[in-house]
């Protein structure tokens, strides 16, 4: 409803800011005159409300043309000089526009913007053609807090992972993907959640007074509708449609850019990250150098930093770091999706529509790769780097073995088929290039949430671990003796080549999974297990500058704490026990920020090598059943041939895999001759990965040989 207000009413309320009139002058009369020959427009027909610098010669009135006035207005340094931004080119000053309210630093350009209210300005800020720029007293930015006499109904919650809210969230300036899991993912404690909240209000007074504000060298043009904004530093925008109650979060390090078309409400954009070409992110956090776009709709959900989205629908979910999702075909709803995940086209995933309610939810750990046209029933879960075949999933899933290809039976009333260890022993490239295909996409300037690259990683051996305990539980069933689990263990180790296959019932709901290549996939584990163990005591030793393990540093190391159970927050690899910890001192109000959250979290990344060599010291030991102090030199030899055979096929597999590209007759078969095809996808000679990769393999495989030699006796 459209209320009259009174204009002298309206301007009685008026107070400027005191802290903004420091070096600030009221204008001259012959400063007035020139301005009203301009035919600028005041409602303060004294105009005492206007204040420019009190600089010599930093005020050209005749920078101002047919523009109308209210409330303060507050300029810095307004000289006769010109700001460009690639092809566009503007003279310095206000043009056309109606204004109320504004603190403007210097040098700045305000062209053809129809309505500008309640805003700070930093310098050398573009706005041109702007329909509506302006700010409420009790605007958030995107953040979930509330003002003094709102009720609760004003918070503005995300709900990730389940379309019920039942894992909602607030949206918070420095949330990371972290905070969000945390949050949204142990419901079970009322008076953390609470605490949580609290975290989230701190430093916030409640009072109705906030003003927009666009920092330094951000250029808007030919936008429509910006109202509750904080715009941070370098932020480019053009042809937006709508942004409203949001935080642009950017730096001249690390600028982010909106494009045309886009709309975005509710919602906290990271440093770095860009939306166009009529994208909408609605009730929204994302992370750092992101990319939405191409029609893409990103709805009540929290993306991780270095993902992209494109064409594609994804509502009510919480994605980790680096998510790919690139195809029109494709939506992802209510779920959990903890990054270094890949969504095929025609991949759906979405509970309510194929579930008699919309609160299920999949949960996949990291490396999730759904193949084309999959779809799956909600709820379902996987281990880390499953590939899941192209098909339709009609009946829940847990997928609890880690590297796996899942494959649908030929009709839906079918046991699906696993592959355990399937990258491992098929594409071997694959998998273990990951570490460095993520690093090298990893464009953050400032990295807040800590990362880990390396499919090799606690989380995954705790996987590998308990799905070694897995084959075994079930080959002791094969081999009618349920009970016997050591005889189903010595089987598999004495058996390399056996041929058979198992079934686990509870890898889909009515039907099970044939467990496929056991004994290959047992063995393999069992592999990765001793090269993961074995690197991490290498670098531990290289540390320390030794090139051998000594009885010394394995009693230092034992000195560390054991963490033996992982969880992946957000993208960092912390101690379940650390994250109870944290737990307690949040509710022992020992921590109060979530600052102080994120300064936990980095001590645990400071920790987490030391971690990482205790952990592997235990994960030899749970291999052979026995202490490190205990092993023969027969043992040490076989750690040693086991890794040294995964670090050769990790090299192998990736020469043979580039080598397809140049000997595999349908690849060549588009190219008229050699010189063509090495023109287009260069010479296999140049490759430096594979340079890199050979020495390397080279130098580990000389230092495996020396890691245990002085334990052997």
């Amino acid at each position: 409803m459209v209320n009259i207000v009174e204009n002298a009413q309206r301007s009685a309320k008026i107070d400027v800011p005191a802290e903004f009139l420091k070096g600030k002058r009221h204008l001259t009369a012959q400063e007035i005159k020139v301005l009203e020959a301009n035919l600028n427009h005041n409602e303060d027909s004294s105009w005492n409300n206007f204040y420019v610098s009190e600089e010599e010669g930093a005020f050209d009135p005749s920078l101002i043309h047919l523009s109308f006035f209210s409330g303060y207005v507050i300029l810095g340094k307004l000289k006769n000089q010109t700001l460009n931004y690639n092809d566009l080119y503007l003279t310095c000053g206000i043009q056309r526009s109606k204004i109320s309210n504004l603190i403007v630093g210097d040098d700045c350009v305000i062209h053809n913007v129809s309505y500008l209210d309640n805003y700070i300005i930093g310098n050398r800020v573009i706005l041109f053609n702007i329909k509506e720029l302006c700010c409420t007293k009790h605007s958030k930015f995107g953040n979930g807090i509330l003002k003094k006499g709102e009720p609760e109904d004003n918070r503005v919650w995300i709900g990730v992972a389940n379309e019920n809210d039942g894992r909602a969230i607030l949206p918070f300036e420095d949330m990371i993907p972290a905070d969000a899991y945390i949050w949204s993912h142990y419901r079970d404690d009322s008076e953390l959640l609470n605490r949580f909240v609290e975290l989230t209000e701190y430093g916030n007074t409640g009072e109705l007074n906030t003003t927009g504000f666009i920092d330094d060298d951000c250029v808007i043009k030919n936008s429509n509708i910006i109202k509750d904004a904080k715009i941070g530093k370098a932020t480019y925008i053009k042809g937006a449609l709508k942004l409203k109650n949001i935080t642009i979060l950017s730096s001249e390090e690390e600028p982010s850019q909106i494009g045309e078309g886009v709309e975005m409400v509710n919602g906290i954009l990271g440093y770095g990250s860009k939306l166009f070409y009529q994208a909408i992110a609605v009730r929204f956090v994302i992370g750092r150098n992101c990319q939405v776009k191409y029609g893409a709709r990103l709805l009540n959900s929290v993306l991780g930093d270095n993902s992209t989205i494109s064409c594609c629908e994804v509502l009510n979910n919480l994605i980790f770091p680096f998510h790919e999702q690139h195809h029109n075909s494709s939506f992802l709803i209510a779920t959990t999706v903890q990054g270094q995940s890949n969504i095929a086209s025609g991949a759906t995933i979405g509970s309510n529509h194929n579930s008699r309610s919309p609160d299920g939810e999949i949960f996949a750990k990291r490396g999730f790769w759904p193949g084309l046209c999959s779809d799956f029933k909600h709820n379902s879960r996987f281990a880390s780097f499953v590939l899941v075949s192209k098909g339709s999933y009609q009946h829940e899933l847990d997928i609890p073995y880690p590297f796996a290809l899942v494959s649908p039976g030929e009709k839906s009333d079918e046991a699906i088929t696993i592959i355990p260890a399937f990258w491992f022993m098929y594409d071997m490239f694959a998998i273990t290039r990951n570490k460095n295909k993520f690093a090298k996409r990893d464009k953050r300037k400032t990295k807040i949430q800590n990362i880990e690259f390396d499919p090799m990683a606690p989380d995954t051996m705790q996987e590998i671990m308990s799905a070694m305990d897995r084959i075994i539980s079930l080959t002791a069933v094969y081999l009618k003796e349920p009970k016997k689990l050591q005889e189903a263990k010595d089987y598999l180790h004495q058996n390399p080549d056996a041929d058979f296959t198992l079934f686990d019932e509870t890898c889909q709901k009515k039907f099970g999974a044939i467990i496929a290549k056991p004994v290959k996939a047992y063995k393999m584990y069992r592999k990765i297990v001793k090269y993961f163990a074995t690197r991490e005591l290498m670098d531990y030793c290289k540390a320390l500058g030794k090139k051998t393990l000594t009885l010394d540093i394995i009693n230092t190391i034992r000195k560390e704490t054991l963490y033996t159970e992982w969880e992946n927050a957000g993208g960092q690899i912390i101690p379940s026990d650390k994250i109870k910890e944290l737990f307690n001192l949040i509710k022992g109000r020992n921590i109060t920020t979530w600052a102080q959250v994120h300064d936990f979290y980095n001590k645990c990344n400071d920790e987490y090598p030391k971690w990482k060599v205790r952990y592997s010291l235990y994960l030899l030991e749970q291999l052979y059943s026995r202490p490190v102090e205990e092993f023969s030199e027969m043992l040490y030899q076989d750690i040693i041939n086991d890794v040294i055979v995964v670090a050769n096929d990790i090299y192998n597999a990736s020469v043979e895999s580039r080598e397809k590209d140049y000997t595999d007759y349908y690849r060549n078969m588009v190219y008229r001759n050699k010189k063509e095809m090495e023109t287009v996808i260069g010479p296999l000679s140049d490759n430096s990965f594979l340079k890199d990769l050979k020495v390397t393999t080279a130098e580990f495989v000389s230092e495996i040989k020396l890691i245990f030699s002085e334990l052997v006796k």
